[in-house]
C-alpha cells in the first residue's frame, strides 16, 4: 500500500474519531445534518476522509441517510433508549458476575481508586471519564472478549444521547454509592450479588437519563 493510501486511511480514522467525540459531547445532536464540505472545512481535511468517516458512522448506526436531505445524526426514540439500557443491564450485569469470579485483587483495588476519583472530581468531564474507566475496567476483568465487543456496540449507540447524566453532581454521588455496593459484592466473590448490584446501577442510570431528557425538552 502506498504512503498516500496510508495517509488517507489515517485521516479517515481521525475524522471518524473526532465526529464520534462530537456526538458524545452533544456538539453534534440528533437530527443535525452532516455535510461533507462543511465538515471537511471545519476539520481541516479533504472531503474523501470525511466521506469515509460518515460511511463508518452510518455502519455503526450513529448516522442515518435521509432521502433528498443527506446524512444526519440518528435520533433514538424512547423505546430504543429503553431497549439499549435493558441490554446494558443484561450485558454489564453478566460482566459483573464474571468479574466476581475472575478479577484479581489489584483490579478491585484500582476500581476502588477510580470510584473515589469520580466522587472527588470537580468537573462533569472528570466525572464522566472516571465512570467510563470504572465500567471498562470491570468489563475487562470479566475476561470475556465477546462480551466486551457486544458492550462496545451498545455503548457506541448510546453516544447519540449526548452528555453524560453525571453532569449532575447528585447523580455522581448516587453512582458512587452504587459502585460501592457493587465492589462489596465483588470483594465477597458473590457473583449473583454483583450482577444484581450492576443491574440496579444501570436501571438508576436509565431513570436519570429519562429525567435529563425531560428537563432538556422542558427548557
Amino acid at each position: 500500500m502506498s504512503r498516500g493510501h496510508d495517509s488517507a486511511g489515517l485521516q479517515g480514522r481521525d475524522a471518524y474519531a473526532r465526529l464520534v467525540a462530537e456526538i458524545g459531547a452533544g456538539l453534534l445532536r440528533p437530527g443535525d445534518r452532516l455535510t461533507e464540505t462543511e465538515l471537511a472545512q471545519r476539520l481541516g481535511l479533504s472531503r474523501t476522509p470525511v466521506r469515509e468517516a460518515i460511511r463508518q458512522l452510518e455502519s455503526d448506526g450513529l448516522v442515518t441517510h435521509l432521502p433528498r436531505f443527506g446524512a444526519v445524526v440518528r435520533t433514538l426514540d424512547l423505546a430504543e433508549i429503553t431497549e439499549l439500557y435493558e441490554m446494558r443491564a443484561v450485558l454489564e450485569g453478566t460482566a459483573a458476575q464474571f468479574a466476581a469470579r475472575a478479577a484479581v485483587e489489584i483490579e478491585l483495588d484500582d476500581l476502588e481508586e477510580i470510584n473515589a476519583a469520580m466522587l472527588a472530581a470537580t468537573t462533569p468531564r472528570e466525572r464522566y471519564e472516571a465512570n467510563r474507566q470504572f465500567h471498562w475496567m470491570l468489563l475487562n476483568a470479566a475476561r470475556n472478549r465477546f462480551l466486551v465487543k457486544t458492550v462496545e456496540a451498545v455503548q457506541k449507540t448510546l453516544l447519540i444521547l449526548g452528555p453524560s447524566t453525571l453532569e449532575e453532581s447528585a447523580r455522581s454521588e448516587e453512582a458512587f454509592t452504587e459502585h460501592t455496593d457493587l465492589l462489596a459484592a465483588l470483594r465477597a466473590r458473590d457473583g449473583s450479588g454483583a450482577e444484581a448490584a450492576m443491574r440496579s446501577h444501570i436501571e438508576a442510570a436509565h431513570r436519570a437519563r429519562l429525567r435529563q431528557m425531560r428537563e432538556t425538552m422542558a427548557e
